[in-house]
Parts: C-alpha cells; structure tokens; sequence
C-alpha cells in the first residue's frame, strides 16, 4: 500500500497517509464499512446517488463534531438525490450515541473501524494513529469524484461551501 509522508499535519506535528491520493475524475474506489446497527455497507448500496463523503478523524472532537453537525443542518436543502456519509474509525455504538445526543438524523455515520477499507481506498488512512484524516469528497451518480479536499491540517474545518455547491450541480 501506498504511503505518502509529510502531506498532512496534526497541531504542525507531519503524519503519513495510506493509500492513494484521490483526484477529481477517478472513479469513485469501492469500500466496505459499517453503520451504526452492525450492518455492511458499501459504495453499492448509494448507487445512483451523489455523495458527499466526509473522512473525519473522530466524531467525540470538537472539529468533527461541528463539521459533522454542519453537514447534518446542510442536507434539508439538497434533496432527495444527495446523500452524505461521515467516515471515522469510531465504533458504531459511538457513533449511534453521538448521533442521538447530537440530534443527527440527515448525516449517515459510517464505520471503517473493522479493516480501514475506506481509509485505504480513499487514502486518508493515517498510518501512526490509525484515524482517518478530514477530508471531504463528491461522488457523481455514475460514481465518478468531481470534488476532493484534503485538509493540510487535520484540526481544521474543511471548505463547506464548495463541496455543497459541487453536490448541488450534479442534481
């Protein structure tokens, strides 16, 4: 697998990242992970859907946990047709409990703590914590990525505004 050093920070301190850098036009890669009733789920199971993935390193940080709510407030306006997923390696009782306690309904928590296969696929994978680094990207209907943002630095919000216009067109 892939490493790539020194292209991401944690309070300044460089982390490496597994897996490939995902660029705008690469068909979305296939994952595997688990939702917050122990069930699989995979890229599959959105088919037809666009997608706003969000990699976040953890749901019980504060960082996370605004930007999750955030999303979670932004997804009244985009219908039906979008669907955003939050990735973390926290387990899926966590996430169940902070969804609950932050009143999370639109957002989909998902976990990749069972093999990492989305940290991996999408290269946000961080080898010394074994966390996934914030990142956030917008898969077409026809499973293709037409928006990636890897955040230099974990411990900050990513742009909202333009991963929920690039969502936005592709209805």
């Amino acid at each position: 697998m892939n490493e790539r050093t020194g292209v991401i920070t944690f309070q300044g301190n460089p982390l490496t990242l597994i897996g490939d850098e995902i660029k705008v036009g690469d068909k979305a890669p296939k994952f595997s992970a688990t939702d917050n009733g122990l069930a699989p789920k995979s890229l599959d199971d959105y088919a037809g859907k666009v997608l706003i993935l969000s990699a976040v390193p953890s749901l019980d940080t504060p960082v996370c946990d605004m930007e999750t709510r955030r999303f979670n407030t932004e997804a009244a306006s985009l219908g039906d047709d979008v669907k955003i997923l939050t990735l973390s390696m926290d387990l899926p009782f966590a996430q169940a409990r902070w969804c609950g306690a932050a009143g999370v309904e639109a957002v989909q928590t998902l976990s990749d703590y069972m093999n990492a296969s989305f940290g991996e696929a999408y290269g946000v994978l961080i080898k010394e914590l074994r966390l996934l680094s914030r990142a956030v990207f917008v898969v077409d209907k026809g499973g293709v990525v037409q928006y990636v943002q890897y955040l230099k630095e974990i411990t900050e919000e990513p742009d909202y505004d333009a991963a929920l216009e690039a969502a936005k067109k592709l209805v």
